[in-house]
């Protein structure tokens, strides 16, 4: 598995410059793709504005997924935005060329999903200053750590503050008003807010047995604002309410899975239930495959290969788990994403409301650590 992610990311890095669906060698058919996107994007905040005639919008960014419950989990927390926040237009942006392509392609669509056409950042923040209809703009990270992910928000909202394409009005530039909230992890009080909320939700299951939260995380090279260092307070401050919470990632070094299972041995969790549950915005591949997927369902212990970072690759989280003599089976698998859990997104909502009253987004051109706070 993380082979397959390392070898997305080098695709992503390729076909970032474009960020949709396939990459041409013509010059001219990606110019010709750039513009059609664009006149896209800006035709449905035409109609959009022109329908609500509000002059300030919100724009959600999250990674992206190709899965219906991911898309339907976008669309309800749209919903809630625009009813939390009367006089903004709301949108849905993905970072991912990957998820933006395939989801386009409907790489699902055999599961019942939908083929859906989402847009990269710099679409929407471009069209807003083409079109000069918002005054205020809020871009709302919906990444979980200020990680990697993170970074790439601001630099899309840096770009568009500093006209990188030499084509919106000046003029405009100086007149709007541009916010950013931040993802679900920001600061250690996020953390203690999280924490609650989750256990207000599945506080029952950890009377039961472990529930393990699985994140995403960051290699060490791109861990840009060191953001992996909060899975380990989200797993302490849970654990403080009962100790039977554990967080692991798929990508932060001495944070997989069998790092979990370390720290649950070293507890005397040696049995017993092991529910699991994404720690991701959606359900999507991670949660359907890295967690709940039959990965390695064939596989016997004495057969585990184990990476350089002590990661046994192409084994689900379910599978290992009950191979180590858990009951983790398709029942205990949440399929959840935090965005479809309403205590969970009522935290990255703060997040928005604060970005309006008071948070500047000069806050966040520079590096932040969350290891000093």
């Amino acid at each position: 598995m993380k082979k397959i992610k390392y070898l997305l990311l080098a695709m992503m890095a390729i076909m970032s410059t474009v960020s949709f669906t396939a990459c041409s060698s013509n010059d001219e058919n990606i110019q010709n793709n750039w513009t059609t996107y664009q006149n896209q994007v800006n035709e449905t905040i035409k109609n959009t504005q022109s329908k609500s005639k509000n002059s300030k919008a919100i724009l959600l960014v999250a990674f992206g997924s190709t899965w219906q419950q991911a898309f339907d989990a976008f669309d309800s927390t749209k919903k809630v935005y625009e009813a939390a926040f009367p006089g903004y237009d709301v949108f849905v942006s993905f970072s991912s060329a990957i998820c933006i392509n395939r989801a386009a392609a409907g790489e699902h669509v055999a599961d019942g999903a939908e083929v859906r056409n989402y847009y990269a950042p710099n679409f929407w923040l471009q069209g807003f200053g083409m079109l000069k209809c918002y005054k205020d703009i809020t871009v709302q990270s919906l990444q979980v750590i200020p990680g990697e992910e993170f970074t790439r928000v601001i630099n899309y909202m840096k770009d568009f503050a500093n006209n990188s394409l030499g084509d919106i009005d000046d003029d405009y530039l100086a007149t709007v008003t541009l916010r950013l909230g931040t993802p679900l992890l920001d600061t250690k009080d996020d953390v203690e807010a999280v924490a609650k909320a989750l256990d207000k939700n599945y506080g029952n299951l950890a009377k039961q047995g472990v529930v393990a939260f699985m994140g995403h995380g960051n290699p060490d090279s791109y861990d840009t604002y060191s953001g992996n260092v909060r899975y380990t307070q989200l797993e302490e401050s849970l654990q403080s309410i009962n100790p039977n919470y554990f967080v692991g990632t798929v990508d932060m070094p001495d944070n997989y899975k069998t790092s979990v299972w370390v720290r649950m041995q070293g507890a005397g969790i040696v049995n017993g239930k092991v529910f699991l549950h994404p720690l991701m915005s959606i359900a999507g591949d991670h949660a359907n495959n890295d967690m709940a997927g039959d990965d390695g369902e064939d596989m016997n212990p004495d057969e585990y290969e184990f990476n350089e970072e002590g990661e046994i690759e192409d084994l689900s989280w379910k599978w290992y788990f009950q191979k180590a003599g858990y009951t983790c089976n398709n029942e205990t698998c949440i399929v959840k994403g935090l965005l479809e859990v309403n205590d969970v997104r009522a935290v990255w909502m703060q997040h928005t409301k604060d970005a309006i009253m008071n948070a500047p987004l000069e806050d966040f051109y520079h590096s932040k650590n969350p290891e000093v706070e």
